[in-house]
């Protein structure tokens, strides 16, 4: 829909589905006397649009705060149940991490407040204009005081995260911390509405039922993700490029292919650098290539026609350990990679599937 700051933004074909109920389930509150039905669920749906553009504002709120900390945002995304800003990079302090948790539910809350502002003072008596502005402050006031709720993914949740990040020095006990909390809040989220009722002796309202479950299950299924997120990090130091390398072998790009792996099965090696006539590594022999070429056609297949040309990035560095090795693999995604010494000597070859094993647990 356009890039504001540099930031790309997306609309989920989701939106459509809140437009609609928004502006079927909103048409009567904006039907003024003498109103027909076209302009009371046009009024309803600019409604939407309205919500919709402070939602981006909110976000936009986080992403640009981001921007300013150096971190790379990829794009805002609005759809169903809000927006989600995907900044690719964690900050690097809890300090950091509280300021872009909280910059959302702040622009929220200032929404609300002038237009809190505006319909007490200027626009009185104002029509449709008053209407949707009072509409709109008290959703962003919703929308505000709903993100500052302390579980993840809700805004609330990082800023509690990065506060037990700021106490216990680890960013992963926060999350943890945060993620459960979430769970226990989506838990609430179901058990309120019900509570209420029993205590009222009052049907339960059946809308507002489906409404808490599916919070409750958005809440849920995003705690339950940063979960295993923290999980998976927790993994990153145990990512070491010498530790997972396989042994590699220098072959000429002639080299038929049968050649080139008793070579590798004799030396105990797991992979094949194509090297030129001078030495110089020049491409890596794909493994899958190499598995789905049939074996009786292995001897009339050089190495070469099954091998990926070396760039730049696809050259690591031996020594890589933790999260330099990770930033390094996702700026360049490949199969295999190439590690060298600091000297530029070959050290070995590390397969992403290899590193994939690690946080798999395999």
């Amino acid at each position: 829909m356009g890039s504001p700051f540099g930031i790309p933004v997306y609309v989920s074909w989701t939106w459509l589905i809140i437009a609609a109920f928004i502006t079927i389930s909103f048409q009567d509150v904006f039907r003024l006397p003498g109103m027909g039905d076209f302009e009371a669920y046009g009024v309803a749906f600019a409604f939407a649009v309205l919500l919709y553009l402070s939602v981006l504002l909110h976000e936009l709120a986080h992403s640009v705060l981001a921007k300013w900390y150096g971190l790379p945002v990829r794009r805002i995304t609005l759809y169903l149940l809000g927006g989600v800003s995907e900044i690719e990079k964690e900050p690097p302090t809890p300090g950091k991490e509280f300021m872009i948790a909280a910059a959302g539910p702040i622009l929220s809350l200032g929404l609300a407040a002038v237009g809190l502002l505006a319909d007490a003072f200027l626009i009185d008596g104002a029509g449709i204009p008053e209407v949707l502005i009072r509409q709109l402050w008290w959703s962003n006031l919703i929308v505000g005081v709903f993100n500052l709720l302390p579980g993840l993914p809700l805004d609330g949740g990082r800023m509690l995260r990065a506060g037990v990040w700021k106490l216990t020095a680890s960013p992963g006990r926060g999350t943890v911390a945060a993620g459960w909390t979430g769970r226990g809040l989506a838990v609430v989220l179901i058990l309120v509405p019900v509570a209420l009722s029993l205590l009222s002796d009052r049907p339960i309202d059946t809308l507002q039922l489906v409404w808490s479950v599916v919070l409750a299950s958005f809440i849920w299924m995003g705690a339950s993700q940063a979960l295993n997120v923290a999980r998976i990090r927790a993994r990153i130091p145990q990512v070491n490029a010498r530790q997972l390398a396989r042994r590699a072998i220098p072959v000429i790009a002639s080299t038929p292919l049968s050649e080139a792996l008793r070579q590798a099965a004799e030396q105990k090696a797991g992979a094949v650098v194509v090297v030129d006539h001078d030495g110089r590594p020049v491409a890596i022999v794909n493994e899958a290539a190499v598995q789905a070429t049939p074996e009786h056609r292995r001897p009339w297949v050089e190495v070469g026609a099954l091998a990926k040309s070396l760039e730049p990035a696809m050259v690591l560095a031996a020594d890589l350990t933790g999260e330099p090795l990770i930033d390094a693999m996702r700026e360049s995604p490949a199969a295999e990679y190439l590690l060298v010494e600091r000297g530029g000597e070959i050290y070995g070859v590390l397969t992403t599937a290899d590193v994939n094993r690690v946080f798999s647990g395999v």
